[in-house]
C-alpha cells in the first residue's frame, strides 16, 4: 500500500487499543518497496550453474581436497535435482515483484534480526573533531548542524540530488527518501518501519527526551540564533540525569525492548511520548564531555567511534540516545560530533553524502536567511514507568556495559599514502585496500579468512547490496608469496597484481547482481516458503566456513575527514570500514574481547605491516626497472 507514495503524502500516526493493551499504530510496515520513478530495471536471477561454479572457487580456500570433492558432489546433486525446481520458483517471484530480494532482504537482514542494533546492526560514524570554548560553542553547532541536515530533507523532497551513476547506469535513489522520519518499531520476532513526516525533531539531553519544533506556530523555519535558544532551554530544564532512561532500553535484545515497549504502551502518556520520537524528523543527541583532548590521535579516533557506536555504556551516553531511529546526531561538550544511523531503511553511502554536506555547510558557516517570528518552547515528553519497566532498564544498562566492554575499537589514520600511490601503479585503491585486510588476517591466523565486503547494486530499482567475496584463491597466493622470505619482490607483485585484478573482476560482477551469496539466500528463502526441505549443500563445510565472514568490510567514502564504525558481524572476526582519502586512510577496526583469538590492535598492526609490505614492494619493482 504504500508503493510510489511519497514521504510527504504519508497520513499521520494514531493510537489505538488492541488485544487488550495498546499499541501504537501508525503507517508501520516491515518493508517499504522503491516507486522506481526512475524506470530502472530489475534485479536479475543470476542463471543457477554461473552461481554454483563461482560459489565453488570462493569455497576452495577453506577446504581440503577431500572436502572440496564432496562439495563438488553436493552441488552436482543440488544443480541436477532440486536446485532446478528452486531456481524456476524464484525466477517466478521475480516476476511478480519489482525487486525479489528486497523484502526479503529487509526482513532477514534487519527486522528479524533479534540481537541488538547497537554493535551489531547500526553503525556510528564519526565528523571531524571540533574544540568548542563554551557550551554556547556546542549548541550552535548542534543548531548548525540541524539546519544543515534540514536543507539536505529539502533537497531530497524536492529531487534535487543529483542522480548517482556508475558508468551510464543510474542508481536507485530512493534510499534518500528513507533518512528523515524514519523509525524502527520493536515486535516480537519481526520489527516493522514507520515512515514518517514532520516539523519536529527529538532532543536528548542528560538522558531525558524532548519535542523541539523547528517550525514556529507561523509556519516559518527557526534560525541559527533561535534554535540555540530553545536548545538552551532543553539543557536548563534537564541538568541532572533522568532517574529512568527510557532511550537506552533501544539499546536491547529486540524481543526485549518489544516487551518493555508492550509494557509501556499501555499508559496513554508512554504512547503519546513514543508516538512524538517515532514521527520525529532526527534525534539529536546532546552530550556531556568525553575526555577526548586528553588522548593522541588514534585515541580519539576510538573514543569518538565509541560514542557513536554505543555511546560508552550506560554511565556515559549510552542512555542519551534513540537507537532506533534512522538519523541520530551526536555533538558532544568537547567537540565530538558524528551520527549513529539505523541500518534497515538505507546503506551507508547515502548517509556519507549528507554527512560531506553538513560538513560543507557548517564550514562554510552557512546560516538560514529565515526566521520565526513565533518560535515554540521545547516540551519535554513524560514517562510512566512502572517496577517492571524500570526493571528492564537496569537490566538494559547491564546488557549494554557487556557489549561495550566486550567490543574493541581501533581506529587510526594510516598516513604513509593513499589512494593517490596506489592509482599511480594501476591498481584499483579499493581492491588493494581489500588485499592488504587478506593478507593482515592470513598473517595473523595462517588460515584464510572469509570475507565480506559490499557491493551496492542500486542500479536495479530497490536495489540493496551484494557480496563481494575477497577471499579467493589469488587472494591466498597474494598473502603466501608476501609471507615467502624466499620469494622475489617481482614474484610478489605479480600476485599482487592477479588478487587485485581477481577482486575486481568479482566486484563488477557483484554490483551487477551476479554475486554468490544473495542468490544462494533467495533459493534457500524460496525453499523455506514452499515448505521445501532446506538442501545439504546449505550444511555443507564448503558453504558454512565460506559465508563465516570473518572480516567483514565497507568503503564508505566521504570527503570530509571522517569515517563510519561498526562491529564484527561473527564472534571470532574483525570489522574493517574505511575511508580512502588522496593522500591517507582512515580505518575504523573492531573485534571481540570475549573471544581469545582476535584482537583489533594485533589486526591493526597487521593492517599497517601489510600496507608498508605492499608499499616496499611496489617501490622496490619499480626501482629495479629504472
Amino acid at each position: 500500500m504504500l508503493r510510489g507514495m511519497r514521504l510527504g503524502s504519508f497520513k499521520s500516526c494514531v493510537l489505538e487499543p488492541y488485544a487488550s493493551t495498546f499499541h501504537v499504530k501508525c503507517n508501520c510496515t516491515s518493508a517499504k518497496p522503491s516507486s522506481n520513478v526512475q524506470n530502472l530495471p530489475k534485479l536479475p536471477v543470476p542463471k543457477l550453474g554461473d552461481t554454483l561454479n563461482k560459489f565453488l572457487v570462493t569455497a576452495q580456500p577453506f577446504l581440503n581436497d577431500t572436502e572440496f570433492a564432496t562439495t563438488k558432489t553436493l552441488v552436482k546433486e543440488f544443480e541436477n535435482g532440486v536446485g532446478q525446481k528452486l531456481q524456476s520458483l524464484l525466477e517466478k517471484r521475480a516476476t511478480q515483484h519489482q525487486n525479489w530480494l528486497e523484502e526479503w532482504w529487509l526482513n532477514t537482514a534487519y527486522l528479524e534480526y533479534r540481537d541488538p542494533v547497537v554493535v551489531f546492526s547500526s553503525p556510528g560514524l564519526v565528523f571531524p573533531f571540533r574544540k568548542f570554548n563554551s557550551q554556547k560553542d556546542q549548541l550552535m553547532y548542534a543548531a548548525k548542524t540541524l539546519l544543515a541536515a534540514l536543507d539536505y530533507k529539502s533537497l531530497i523532497d524536492n529531487d534535487k540530488i543529483p542522480v548517482e551513476m556508475m558508468g551510464k547506469n543510474q542508481l536507485d535513489m530512493s534510499q534518500y527518501k528513507k533518512i528523515f522520519g524514519t523509525c524502527r518499531i520493536p515486535f516480537e520476532k519481526r520489527d516493522k518501519l514507520s515512515f514518517n513526516d514532520s516539523k519536529h525533531i527529538t532532543v536528548i539531553h542528560n538522558n531525558h527526551i524532548f519535542h523541539v519544533d523547528i517550525w514556529g506556530n507561523d509556519g516559518k523555519r527557526l534560525n541559527e540564533d533561535q534554535i540555540v535558544q530553545i536548545l538552551q532551554k532543553v539543557v536548563d530544564s534537564s541538568q541532572s540525569p533522568a532517574t529512568d532512561p527510557i532511550g537506552i532500553l533501544t539499546s536491547e535484545n529486540r524481543d526485549n525492548w518489544a516487551k518493555a515497549y508492550q509494557i509501556l504502551s499501555k499508559e496513554k502518556v508512554n504512547r503519546e511520548s513514543l508516538l512524538d520520537v517515532e514521527r520525529s524528523l532526527v534525534v539529536l543527541c546532546l552530550d556531556g564531555a568525553a575526555g577526548v583532548w586528553s588522548r593522541d590521535r588514534d585515541a580519539r579516533f576510538s573514543l569518538a567511534a565509541a560514542q557513536t557506536i554505543h555511546g560508552g555504556g550506560a554511565a556515559s551516553h549510552g542512555a542519551n540516545r534513540w537507537f532506533d531511529k534512522t538519523v541520530q546526531f551526536i555533538v558532544g561538550a568537547d567537540g565530538i560530533t558524528g551520527l549513529t544511523y539505523e541500518h534497515s531503511p538505507a546503506e551507508g553511502q547515502p548517509i556519507a553524502v549528507m554527512t560531506d554536506f553538513i560538513i560543507d555547510y557548517i564550514d562554510q558557516n552557512k546560516s538560514a536567511e529565515s526566521s520565526s517570528s513565533s518560535p515554540k518552547d521545547p516540551v519535554k515528553l513524560a514517562f510512566s514507568v512502572n517496577k517492571d519497566v524500570a526493571d528492564m532498564i537496569n537490566t538494559a544498562k547491564d546488557n549494554l556495559d557487556k557489549l561495550v566492554a566486550n567490543l574493541e575499537l581501533d581506529c587510526f589514520k594510516f598516513d604513509k599514502y593513499g589512494k593517490n600511490f596506489i592509482k599511480s601503479h594501476k591498481m584499483s585503491p579499493d581492491s588493494y585496500l581489500q588485499m592488504a585486510m587478506q593478507y593482515a588476517f592470513y598473517s595473523l591466523h595462517q588460515t584464510p579468512g572469509a570475507h565480506y565486503e559490499s557491493a551496492a547494486t542500486r542500479m536495479y530499482a530497490g536495489g540493496r547490496t551484494e557480496t563481494i567475496r575477497s577471499c579467493s584463491p589469488e587472494a591466498v597466493a597474494f598473502a603466501r608469496a608476501m609471507l615467502d622470505r624466499a620469494a622475489a619482490p617481482a614474484a610478489q607483485l605479480a600476485a599482487l597484481r592477479r588478487a587485485v585484478r581477481a577482486h575486481k573482476d568479482y566486484t563488477v560482477q557483484a554490483l551487477q547482481g551476479f554475486g554468490v551469496d544473495r542468490h544462494l539466500l533467495g533459493l534457500k528463502l524460496t525453499a523455506i516458503e514452499n515448505g521445501i526441505e532446506i538442501p545439504k549443500l546449505y550444511s555443507d563445510p564448503g558453504y558454512v566456513r565460506s559465508a563465516h565472514m570473518r572480516i567483514s568490510t565497507s568503503q564508505v567514502a566521504c570527503k570530509c575527514d571522517g569515517f563510519m564504525c561498526y562491529g564484527p558481524l561473527v564472534g571470532d572476526g574483525y570489522a574493517t570500514c574505511y575511508n580512502p582519502r588522496d593522500n591517507d586512510v582512515n580505518f575504523a577496526t573492531a573485534a571481540f574481547a570475549a573471544h581469545r583469538d582476535t584482537s583489533s590492535a594485533r589486526y591493526r598492526a597487521a593492517l599497517e605491516r601489510a600496507l608498508s609490505d605492499m608499499h616496499d614492494v611496489l617501490l622496490r619493482t619499480t626501482q629495479s626497472k629504472l
